[in-house]
């Protein structure tokens, strides 16, 4: 899932996006997890946002999605902002 700010991802000098992979292996107790259902992502299958695992890719190594993309609300980008919070060591 790409998180970092649309401007920044269209910049022409910016040559990578910020990105949080998702998983199907969901637990859902694991602190630094956001849950999202597939009605939600669009995803054939319910997912997990790993905040733990945020890191950048270079643009040129995506793809054009085959289907539309959804975007997520605000409210739940900024739900997972306080999971990598968690992930970093840092207290809300």
């Amino acid at each position: 899932m790409i998180v970092s700010l649309d401007a920044r991802n269209r910049h022409e000098r910016a040559d990578t996006v910020l990105v949080v992979p998702l998983t199907t292996s969901i637990h859902k107790e694991a602190p630094t997890h956001v849950f999202l259902p597939a009605g939600e992502t669009g995803l054939q299958s319910d997912s997990a946002a790993r905040g733990e695992d945020i890191t950048v890719v270079r643009k040129r190594s995506l793809i054009e999605p085959q289907t539309r993309l959804r975007q997520l609300a605000d409210k739940r980008v900024c739900e997972l902002a306080s999971k990598v919070n968690i992930a970093m060591g840092c207290r809300p």
